[in-house]
């Protein structure tokens, strides 16, 4: 697996990356703040993990662990310089106040209001830091949402995904990920740098707030724009898309492959490749709508076909043909795949004897690139650390405050 060779920077030290000298206060837990803040980190973002000396509630979600560390921690907060405050007591606090005297950027997903007892709320901030840019992550908003639990599971129920996933005449299904958690995390990320650069020029920071059941609405896309836009009400089709087929998994001789036509020209050449000109020619599957409302009939020509060779000599047969389709895989499988397409997912993240395998930042930059340098940290292990920043080393370059 590929190695990061950088040693990780601590609070202070130069980082490369495009949002190097940036400082970002993280109070956020669990995963969407902390997968947003990981990402800014991966970009040179100094991001200093301000937790309850408890910890990140996913320190102890576990199994699966590795080294006795919880891989969900792990998966989220690379990069970071951890340091465990209780907002109550007066020596933190002044330690908080003094990391918030460097930010350039705070992130908090805390219960509607609960930060205002700590005066931490964005109006007794920006006064005394203008500049700063507050991002605020919720569940379900701050009006008539705000005491609902920001879980993920929840945005999932609510928002209708539920409702569209899973098999016909089946149960509602949860997708096999936190997905809404990432979303949001990565719309706070885009807002979060959109209102960062904003105060650059402005001068002035602001409030930018993000929920999980709008972002679930937004990432929702056609099926909810369905809705909206068109008045359909979207209901569960199994592997089917309601507007594209063949579009999902079909069955090959030992197992199944996924086919994804999106124009007619693709599906002619489906039927090059499976030996079905006749059904290229026929009017009712010779357009991308036609094929939609008459997939009952074309279905059972695909699987006829697809039944006489196994799914991975199909793989390469379509795949040749410039026909989009993939292998079904597990989680090692799709890793592995993307290993033997050069793509280098994995990198090690730490040194010395503590190297963590992470997930890569997706992000490529010809001049800036990210870097991968910092293990996610162990709970309060970088105290001395951030300390010594606040009591001595200069500000980041970015950090203008007064």
């Amino acid at each position: 697996m590929p190695r990061s060779t950088d040693e990780p920077a601590g609070p202070g030290q130069a980082r490369t990356g495009p949002l190097a000298g940036v400082v970002v206060a993280d109070l956020s837990r669990v995963l969407a703040g902390p997968y947003a803040t990981m990402l800014l980190a991966d970009m040179g973002a100094t991001v200093i993990k301000v937790e309850s000396p408890a910890g990140d509630d996913t320190r102890a979600w576990s199994p699966p662990e590795r080294d006795g560390e919880s891989t969900y921690f792990l998966a989220a907060n690379r990069n970071k310089h951890s340091i465990a405050l209780d907002f109550s007591d007066p020596a933190d606090r002044r330690v908080l106040d003094d990391v918030l005297s460097r930010a350039d950027i705070l992130v908090e997903n805390f219960r509607p209001g609960s930060l205002a007892r700590h005066g931490l709320d964005f109006e007794t901030l920006a006064a005394r830091h203008p500049r700063l840019v507050y991002t605020s992550i919720t569940g379900f908003g701050t009006d008539a949402g705000a005491g609902l639990p920001g879980y993920d599971l929840l945005a999932q129920a609510a928002s209708g995904f539920m409702s569209v996933t899973g098999e016909a005449d089946g149960e509602p299904m949860r997708a096999g990920v936190a997905l809404f958690d990432v979303i949001t995390g990565l719309h706070a990320a885009v807002g979060t740098l959109a209102a960062y650069t904003e105060a650059q020029a402005s001068g002035r920071g602001q409030h930018v707030e993000f929920d999980l059941l709008t972002s679930a609405l937004s990432g929702l896309v056609n099926q909810s724009s369905a809705y909206v836009a068109g008045g359909a009400v979207p209901q569960r089709m199994g592997n089917d898309h309601p507007s594209l087929f063949p579009y999902g998994p079909f069955a090959a001789r030992d197992g199944r492959i996924v086919i994804a036509v999106g124009n007619d020209a693709q599906f002619v050449r489906l039927c090059a490749v499976l030996g079905l000109d006749d059904a290229a020619a026929d009017e009712r599957f010779a357009t991308s709508h036609a094929r939609s409302v008459n997939r009952e009939a074309l279905r059972p020509l695909l699987a006829g076909r697809l039944a006489s060779r196994d799914a991975q000599d199909w793989f390469e047969r379509l795949r040749a043909a410039q026909v989009p389709c993939a292998p079904i895989l597990s989680i090692a499988g799709g890793v592995e795949f993307a290993e033997s397409l050069g793509l280098n997912p994995v990198v090690e993240a730490g040194d010395g004897e503590r190297r963590i395998p992470t997930v890569r930042n997706p992000a490529t930059f010809s001049r800036t690139p990210v870097d991968h340098a910092g293990a996610p940290p162990r709970l309060d292990a970088d105290r001395a650390a951030v300390l010594a920043w606040l009591d001595g080393a200069p500000a980041a370059p970015s950090s203008h405050r007064d």
